[in-house]
C-alpha cells in the first residue's frame, strides 16, 4: 500500500503523539467533563493531525498553508483548554511541563513548515 504524505511529516507524528497524551489525560479528568472539557479537549487535538493530513493531501501549497494555519488554531484552541483544566486542579504540573513542551515543538515545526512552503 502506498504511504500517504502525511505520514512522513514529523509534524504529523508528534501531532499524533498529542493526542495519545491527551486522551491518557482526559481520562483522568472528572466524569462531569465528559461532555465538557474532556468532549472539547480531545476534539481539538484530534484536529491538528487531522488538518496537517488534509492539507498534505491538497493540490496546491496555498490550500496545504490554510490546513496548517488550521491545524495552529486546533493548538491554540488546545492551550486553552489545557490552561481552564489547569485553573480548575484538573492537570498535574508534570503533565502540563510535558504537554507545553510537546506542543511548543508543534507549533515550531508548523510555523517552519508554513515558511517553508512560502518560499
Amino acid at each position: 500500500m502506498l504511504q500517504k504524505p502525511h505520514k512522513k511529516l514529523d509534524v504529523w507524528k508528534k501531532s499524533i503523539e498529542l493526542v495519545q497524551k491527551i486522551y491518557e489525560l482526559t481520562k483522568t479528568l472528572p466524569k462531569i467533563e465528559e461532555y465538557g472539557l474532556t468532549n472539547q479537549m480531545r476534539r481539538a487535538a484530534i484536529s491538528i493531525p487531522a488538518n496537517i493530513s488534509e492539507g498534505a493531501a491538497r493540490q496546491t501549497k496555498k490550500e496545504f498553508m490554510q490546513f496548517l494555519h488550521m491545524a495552529q488554531g486546533s493548538l491554540s484552541e488546545l492551550d486553552t483548554h489545557i490552561e481552564i483544566a489547569q485553573r480548575l486542579y484538573y492537570v498535574k504540573e508534570v503533565s502540563l511541563r510535558e504537554l507545553s513542551a510537546l506542543m511548543n515543538d508543534i507549533d515550531k515545526m508548523l510555523t517552519g513548515l508554513i515558511k517553508s512552503l512560502k518560499r
